[in-house]
């Protein structure tokens, strides 16, 4: 069952901080995580304004079920920054984009009918593409794949595919290879959704003022991967333990029982 709501800008309860054991000190304040690994000190001072709109379909399970989502930072980093929960975009979804838009829709997902966004820029007049809706999809890839299907139907008809470059020949790096990766990436060029919308808006705004937008926002998500990898170098891992299939188990015992 689809679980869309009315759109609303981003807030605190939209932004849905990952849930935390009992008695672990959380900013409750501003940047919401555990006191030990505050990104508050990284964070802009106030949400950064622009003159594109954000709009995330993020996946119902996206926040509550993901501690390495990123879209709580994006929500405190935004100022013209809208989350919609659900499984897919219909009319019904949303009146922020009801087709046809004034402004250019840019569906941001690496499909094979999407653009690259640099060559859109470069061969769009400033004037077509002032004040762009920009649209994302965020969950697992394989839960994007998902939404991205089902959300075609209704969006096909106006919005624009664009894209970032994503080699899907090469596997993606790791947090261990990259000061921006959050975790093991399908494939070369693959982005977490606050490292997309930065790489996006750098590339939108006018004047060169993306710049401005994405340098502050890439050291948010570089300090949040920081945080992460001192994690993870100093945690003991234990052995996990091998499963086994269940045809194996029964050619074994069949073994035992002719022998």
């Amino acid at each position: 069952m689809d679980l869309d709501f009315p759109l609303s800008s981003a807030s605190d309860d939209d932004a849905g901080d990952t849930p935390t054991p009992p008695g672990r000190a959380i900013c409750h304040a501003g940047c919401g995580r555990p006191s030990r690994v505050c990104l508050c000190p990284h964070m802009p001072h106030t949400p950064l304004h622009t003159s594109t709109t954000v709009v995330v379909l993020h996946h119902p399970h996206a926040l509550h079920r993901n501690p390495l989502s990123t879209l709580p930072l994006l929500a405190r980093c935004l100022a013209n920054l809208h989350l919609l929960p659900g499984r897919r975009l219909r009319p019904s979804s949303t009146q922020l984009i009801p087709p046809p838009s004034p402004n250019p829709v840019l569906l941001l997902f690496p499909s094979p009918a999407a653009s690259d966004l640099t060559s859109w820029c470069r061969s769009t007049p400033p004037s077509v593409r002032s004040n762009p809706i920009l649209l994302l999809l965020d969950g697992t890839w394989k839960q994007a794949k998902e939404m991205h299907a089902a959300s075609l139907p209704f969006i096909s008809s106006f919005a624009i595919p664009v894209s970032l470059p994503v080699d899907s020949g090469v596997d993606g790096d790791s947090m261990f290879e990259s000061e921006l990766v959050v975790k093991k990436e399908p494939h070369k060029g693959c982005l977490s959704t606050m490292e997309a919308v930065a790489r996006a808006l750098r590339l939108l705004e006018p004047e060169g003022s993306g710049a401005q937008i994405e340098e502050p926002m890439i050291r948010v998500l570089r300090a949040m991967v920081a945080f992460q990898s001192d994690h993870l170098q100093h945690r003991t891992m234990k052995p996990r333990v091998k499963l086994r299939k269940k045809k194996d188990i029964k050619r074994e015992q069949e073994m035992k029982r002719n022998a």
